[in-house]
């Protein structure tokens, strides 16, 4: 059994109306996909509730609403094949006592949206009962109103809790020397070509077919299938060609 536990977001997009956006929305894509016992944990505004989450609740995933006073939400803007995301509001902050327990959970992935919303308190609440895999938004992603920036300035320390760490190559180049993290499996999406392992001091490229798709969300995706392969005991790089299969199968459909 394995677990996605984060906060919900309002995404703007022109031209559309408001969708449902945030980590265990897209990683519930994945398990729709692949039809493996799990739980979501997801947090919003109780005056979102209504819209946010019954898309959510209809890919099947059993799904716990924790309240929240505020809902992330982004907003998108496009130029051509360039896309720009601005913060137009922060989602909540997770404390240790907001975590459920999650009986007979192995794994569970943190999908934050922002630094501030998984501090390293509660990753060493969950860290005490479960393997903890995260995304490495909540390490770059600064957490202020305005054009989405990205730094460096994250709690070290977090990062003795977390088993998996994903990051894309953006996040990788702003976190500086990956093997000095201290994180067993570290995994670097590279979009539409791959992803790359690093895990036991080796490094291995897993390739990708490029797809005419829209891949919002697929980094989520890919993150959740490869934490679900771990726990049915593929090894990290079987994992992630697993993974990729996954991602491949939902761009595709």
């Amino acid at each position: 059994m394995i677990a996605l536990i984060g906060n919900l977001s309002r995404d703007l997009i022109p031209g559309r109306p408001p969708q449902v956006g945030g980590g265990p929305y897209h990683g519930a894509r994945a398990l729709h996909r692949l039809r493996v016992p799990a739980r979501i944990i997801v947090r919003c505004a109780v005056a979102d509730k209504e819209t946010l989450l019954p898309p959510l609740v209809r890919l099947g995933t059993p799904v716990r609403f924790v309240r929240g006073e505020s809902t992330a939400t982004f907003a998108f803007s496009y130029d051509g094949d360039r896309r720009t995301m601005q913060i137009d509001a922060l989602g909540d902050t997770w404390a240790p006592a907001d975590l459920p327990a999650l009986p007979s959970t192995k794994w569970v992935h943190v999908a934050p949206l922002a630094r501030h919303e998984f501090p390293a308190t509660t990753i060493e609440a969950l860290a005490r009962r479960y393997r903890v895999s995260f995304d490495g938004q909540g390490l770059v992603r600064v957490p202020k109103v305005g054009p989405l920036e990205l730094d460096a300035d994250f709690d070290p320390d977090l990062l003795r809790h977390v088993w998996i760490l994903k990051l894309s190559d953006e996040e990788a180049e702003v976190v500086g020397d990956i093997r000095a993290l201290g994180v067993r499996e570290v995994l670097i999406t590279h979009g539409s070509r791959g992803s790359t392992v690093i895990c036991g001091g080796r490094s291995e490229l897993v390739a990708a077919r490029g797809l005419d798709a829209d891949p919002t969300g697929a980094g989520d995706a890919f993150t959740t299938a490869y934490v679900v392969a771990r726990n049915a005991g593929f090894g990290p790089v079987g994992a992630a060609r697993r993974a990729t299969t996954v991602v491949a199968s939902l761009l595709t459909r």
